[in-house]
């Protein structure tokens, strides 16, 4: 499904997931507040679609990202994750890697500065 609030619907293949009938039902509208120098055109779409991906969210995953949970969505924050490190076997340990990194440092000069002038060339900034 590919749609958005100021071009529709641009793609919606299959047949609709359970929790989306809710919303293309219209059951679930969108609470559109027009801004002073749009057009008063119609709204494409019976619901909005950030509304309809939060609802995409709990259907498939169990929770939701903002909102008011139900009781039956999961606390994810509650969830703990492993992380996982992966590393160059080949590489150097990272006290050579440090060491290496400031003596590339050491041999550079001081930083240098610029500016974007107005008419987009470069302007070489002094530095204290």
């Amino acid at each position: 499904m590919s749609l958005s609030p100021d071009r529709g619907i641009m793609e919606n293949i299959g047949e609709p997931l359970p929790f989306e009938v809710l919303y293309w039902a219209g059951t679930r509208p969108a609470k559109v507040i027009p801004w002073p120098d749009e057009d008063e055109k119609p709204y494409p779409l019976p619901f909005h679609p950030l509304d309809m991906g939060e609802g995409a969210l709990r259907a498939l995953c169990g929770f939701i990202v903002e909102g008011r949970p139900d009781p039956g969505d999961v606390d994810a924050d509650a969830i703990e994750l492993h992380g996982f490190l992966v590393r160059d076997p080949n590489a150097p340990d990272s006290a050579e890697a440090e060491a290496a990194l400031r003596a590339a440092a050491a041999t550079m000069g001081p930083a240098r500065t610029y500016l974007l002038g107005a008419d987009g060339t470069l302007i070489k900034r002094d530095t204290v």
